[in-house]
């Protein structure tokens, strides 16, 4: 470890140590999607494999780190350690299993990884069709007034990546089959290439996770906003991807994370409440926060670690756990 980051990992123990004196129960969980073999000029904010090393390093070092499923009954029970943290990734991104797994497994660290399984085996998200349409669209710019946008420039990441952001917020909330619409529209509009079938993780790749201890949650078969769907549509979401995963594994599977993930906005009380009645132990939302015994079990907050460079990202994480509870309370 070199002198910087050991010194990033003393620093956090100190400042951990001292909030959790305070309030011991509290329980820090990151949300990761990605992990990069290298950064991407056109999204940069990305985690790439030697950046997600050395967050890992100073997490091995300053936390107790948990599988979710584990943290959650503890805290419930209350017998969380000091200093609980637990490491989530969302989606089933190839990259978690080739590039995340050996890092965690050379640090000794288990992690929870959230599965949406219809993508498995050569599918793939909504979001990433729309960045790899833009990414391969022909030319300098198009023309994308059928999408409210006008004529735009194509000739730079930044100028790629800027009409990304403002194409994926049109298709996040349509419904399943709209969103398949709407991107197979862009890809003739943009004349893209070939899109890419090897983002998502294969069924074999999700076995080698379980095997090697990690913690699989569920995730829904194809991500939907559970609020745009009828209720018997929804709970076929969340029950379908479970069994899925539960066949694969051959173990149960206990935590679930709603897809995006806001609290009213992406999901509501009737979707906790079909989480709850099939029998979930746990399970995630991406309000921000720390989750303490106050926390309702079934929508508990999460970070995002959004900042660049190791020091920034702590302190953050540690500001956010001095700060105390998010999310919702349990009611």
């Amino acid at each position: 470890m070199s002198a910087a980051l050991a010194l990033l990992g003393r620093t956090a123990g100190w400042v951990r140590s001292a909030a959790d004196q305070v309030s011991p129960a509290r329980l820090s969980v990151l949300i990761f999607h990605r992990v990069l073999p290298a950064p991407d000029p056109m999204f940069p904010d990305l985690v790439d494999a030697r950046s997600f090393e050395a967050l890992v390093r100073v997490l091995a070092a300053s936390f107790r780190v948990l599988p979710l499923g584990e943290a959650a009954a503890r805290l419930a029970a209350g017998t969380l350690p000091s200093g609980a943290l637990s490491i989530t990734f969302d989606d089933g991104y190839a990259d978690n299993a080739e590039i995340a797994l050996p890092i965690l497994r050379r640090h000794g660290l288990k992690a929870t990884f959230f599965v949406a399984t219809g993508f498995l085996d050569g599918g793939r998200m909504f979001n990433d069709s729309v960045i790899e349409c833009v990414r391969s669209a022909r030319g300098d710019a198009a023309d994308l007034t059928e999408f409210a946008l006008g004529r735009r420039s194509l000739a730079g990441a930044h100028d790629r990546r800027a009409v990304i952001d403002e194409l994926l917020p049109q298709v996040k909330y349509l419904g399943l089959e709209e969103r398949e619409h709407f991107i197979a529209r862009l890809a003739r509009c943009l004349g893209s290439g070939s899109l890419p079938d090897d983002l998502m993780m294969r069924s074999a790749q999700v076995v080698e996770l379980h095997r090697a201890g990690m913690e699989i949650g569920g995730h829904t078969v194809r991500h939907p906003i559970l609020r745009v769907l009828p209720d018997a549509e929804a709970e076929a979401e969340i029950a379908g991807g479970r069994a899925t995963l539960q066949q694969l594994i051959d173990a149960p599977v206990q935590v679930f994370a709603y897809p995006n993930g806001r609290p009213l906005q992406d999901y509501d009380a009737r979707h906790v409440e079909i989480v709850r009645r099939l029998g979930f132990r746990a399970a995630v939302s991406t309000a921000a926060g720390t989750a303490t015994v106050a926390s309702d079990p079934f929508q508990l907050p999460r970070f995002t670690p959004w900042d660049r460079g190791a020091w920034r990202w702590m302190a953050r994480l540690l500001r956010m756990r001095i700060a105390g509870a998010g999310g919702v309370a349990a009611a």
